[in-house]
């Protein structure tokens, strides 16, 4: 539509121009007429369609001039639309084509005029020609290189949002990933051992009374430490981080004791051996080495029917291995615990490590993880 309105516009102006006289006389000159017209209207489609067709419009740009001149129509302001095909070829095409359609339009428009004005005047029209011609080729080269280098920059400021976008919605995901482990940790374990311990108060609620309270007040004593760390991981969601630092959530070997006490009143005897000197260790690594344990005692618990465990810890310069074996039943345990399992393995696999839960082959069910643990120096 623009363009169509610029053809337009250099029409109206080309035909005021002639009707008016404007320019040199031309000899033996006709006034305007219906070829005139013709000549005006074919100028005006080639603006129009100029940045569809670049080079055919130049081409019909600068063969009007030509045709103009032969009539003879006065005017030389039709020496101009040339110009307009010769700016858009060069922002729409580079340089190269710039350069070659400048020549060729200036070499059109001295043959243009050498027709009106003769030999003697041509030696002075040429560099007009020339630097009309060069100043519409260099507008039309500098525009079309402004023009790529905004899309380039547009593009790359889209192709860093949308990596932006990327990276938020893979590090919201990995985020609410590792929450649901931790909720999946803690009420496993919570519930796993209120329900064993809730099975023993009703055995023996009539028989001893005693043992029945004793495994109610374990059931609190259960349930408020689960509450307090659901309370602590839930908090790290609800953290306003400009006014409050996130708590990290409770939970690291320093806690094992009580671990291994949850799993004894729940009626397992827990063999807890560590080998090495033990060392405080950082805490992803200190709170992952909690979750599995916690995780495969849960599921030795829930699944294995074991009436015993072993738990291995081995302090190594490089590394943390923790070995987790039940005295149960292995088969089935591992589809029946296999989300628990994955939790493990995805826990090592942040830290770079490696997990394997499977039969042992002297009987029961094994966990072995391998923690990386970097070097504090």
């Amino acid at each position: 539509m623009a363009d169509a309105v610029l053809g337009a516009g250099v029409t109206m102006a080309l035909l005021a121009a002639t009707v008016a006289g404007v320019g040199p006389a031309v000899a033996d000159g006709r006034p305007p007429d219906a070829g005139a017209a013709a000549l005006a209207v074919v100028l005006a489609a080639a603006v129009a369609v100029r940045r569809r067709y670049p080079v055919a419009a130049l081409t019909v740009l600068g063969a009007v001039p030509l045709v103009w001149f032969l009539a003879p129509y006065p005017g030389r302001l039709v020496t101009l639309a040339p110009l307009i095909g010769c700016y858009t070829l060069a922002a729409l095409r580079g340089w190269r084509w710039g350069v070659a359609g400048g020549a060729v339009t200036a070499l059109v428009q001295i043959l243009a005029i050498r027709v009106v004005l003769g030999d003697t005047a041509t030696v002075g029209v040429v560099p007009d020609a020339v630097l009309l011609a060069a100043t519409a080729s260099s507008a039309g080269v500098a525009v079309g290189y402004h023009r790529a280098v905004l899309a380039a920059t547009r593009a790359r400021h889209a192709r860093e949002t949308q990596a932006r976008d990327e990276r938020a919605r893979r590090l919201a995901a990995e985020e609410r990933l590792r929450i649901a482990r931790e909720l999946h940790d803690v009420v496993g374990h919570t519930m796993a051992t209120v329900s064993v311990q809730a099975g023993v108060g009703l055995h023996v609620v009539d028989r001893r009374p005693g043992q029945a309270r004793e495994a109610l007040a374990a059931i609190k004593t259960i349930c408020d430490e689960g509450l307090a760390d659901v309370r602590t991981i839930l908090g790290i969601l609800r953290a306003d981080t400009a006014t409050e630092e996130p708590r990290a959530p409770r939970g690291g070997l320093g806690r094992l004791t009580d671990l291994v006490g949850t799993a004894e009143a729940a009626g397992l005897q827990v063999e807890l051996q560590v080998e090495g000197e033990a060392r405080p260790l950082p805490a992803p690594v200190d709170l992952a080495a909690y979750r599995i344990v916690q995780e495969a005692l849960t599921n030795v618990i829930r699944h294995a029917g074991a009436r015993a465990v072993r738990l291995a810890l081995t302090y190594e310069p490089a590394r943390l291995l923790i070995r987790v074996r039940d005295d149960g039943r292995p088969a089935g345990a591992a589809t029946a615990c296999g989300h628990g399992i994955d939790g493990m393995r995805e826990r090592a696999r942040a830290l770079s490590g490696r997990l394997t839960a499977a039969p042992h082959p002297d009987g029961g069910f094994e966990v072995c993880a391998a923690l990386p643990v970097p070097d504090p120096r």
